[in-house]
């Protein structure tokens, strides 16, 4: 009996010991497996990248020829420029991107020495040799032109994208919205009080930044290439009601303890303010349409959430009153030139036009 149960312990231990070396076989494969998979499987990826659709291969390739850093004839130096206000959103967030990706490109915003910021000092400084291009939101005039080549060269615009001007009054003025032309009749003369446009009896007190240095004009023919109308700044030529103003910031400060007064700016900038009330525009007194997405923030709400740009009208052109933003380019075959021309490239590849958008402007392509 006793050699008949070592016998059964010993073959008990032996099953046991086998089938351990079984089940360690068997780590060591799955260990080995996944180790040759992990290896493998980034060759196996390249492969089916390789081996992908035509088409899929066609759209990343030109996704990176139209972005910034494969952008070519990027001259070499240090470049002044400088102009609209409005344009701020768009240097705070694309011009760090085109110095990342382009860092041969220099590029120094200069503010001019007299005067406050703006389309038309921009245009001017570029005129007068401080500037190598200049950013506009408007188009240039004739004025701007003939002088250009009485100095022995010529201005160029190139669209890059657009903007909706916004008008906005005191917080405590009652108004459904304004026409274009009852706009024009205001800043005109021609129309004095809010209650001849179904407003309060109250004067009307607009304001304005100078034409020659405003950011946007209001009442011109904004074409996206050639100049102007000759009767551009004859357009501005503005009632002597009209008090000015240095910046969108002064004019915000002056309106609000104002309680007639009336402004307008670039819809990007005055749609986040908190201390006026914006008012929707229209061809017909019938159909106001407002330069903020609906619905509308209420003013306790404002310093929490802000007011969005109603881009979907801009785009669609519902909206009435619209600017376009423009790189202005100094024609004289020199370094002026060839930055300029940069500049617009860049902000037309589709890496520009995304940041355009995101910066809260129109995309024009």
């Amino acid at each position: 009996m006793d050699n008949t149960r070592k016998r059964i312990v010993i073959q008990g231990d032996m099953a046991l010991l086998i089938r351990g070396l079984i089940i360690g076989k068997v780590l060591t494969l799955v260990v080995i497996g996944g180790l040759f998979w992990w290896l493998v499987r980034p060759r196996l990826l390249i492969t089916s990248n390789i081996n992908s659709s035509p088409s899929q291969n066609t759209n990343t390739t030109s996704s990176t020829r139209l972005a910034f850093g494969t952008t070519a004839d990027i001259p070499v130096g240090s470049f002044k420029y400088g102009g609209s206000t409005a344009w701020a959103p768009i240097r705070q967030l694309i011009d760090s991107q085109i110095q990342n990706a382009h860092p041969e490109l220099q590029l120094n915003y200069v503010k001019p020495t007299n005067g406050s910021p703006g389309s038309g000092s921009g245009i001017r400084m570029l005129l007068d040799g401080q500037l190598d291009f200049a950013q506009s939101s408007r188009p240039i005039t004739v004025e701007e032109s003939t002088t250009a080549k009485q100095r022995g060269f010529t201005l160029d615009q190139r669209q890059v994208g657009i903007d909706g001007i916004a008008v906005v009054v005191n917080p405590s003025l009652t108004l459904p919205g304004l026409t274009i032309d009852q706009l024009q009749q205001i800043y005109h003369g021609e129309i004095t009080n809010w209650k001849q446009v179904d407003g309060p009896d109250l004067p009307i007190t607009p304001f304005a930044q100078r034409p020659e240095d405003a950011d946007t004009l209001i009442f011109v023919n904004n074409k996206s290439s050639g100049t102007s109308s000759n009767k551009d700044l004859n357009n501005q030529a503005f009632s002597s009601n009209v008090q000015y103003v240095h910046s969108t910031t002064q004019a915000v400060r002056r309106l609000s303890k104002t309680p007639g007064g009336l402004y307008y700016a670039s819809a990007r900038t005055l749609v986040p303010q908190c201390s006026v009330r914006l008012l929707p525009l229209g061809q017909t007194p019938t159909k106001f349409i407002p330069p903020y997405r609906e619905p509308k923030v209420s003013t306790e709400e404002c310093l929490h959430k802000r007011n969005q740009l109603n881009t979907k009208a801009i785009k669609n052109g519902s909206y009435p009153l619209t600017t376009n933003l423009f790189v202005i380019i100094k024609h004289n075959n020199g370094r002026e030139q060839r930055a300029g021309e940069a500049y617009a490239k860049l902000l037309l590849t589709d890496q520009g036009q995304e940041a355009i958008e995101q910066a809260g402007f129109i995309r024009v392509r």
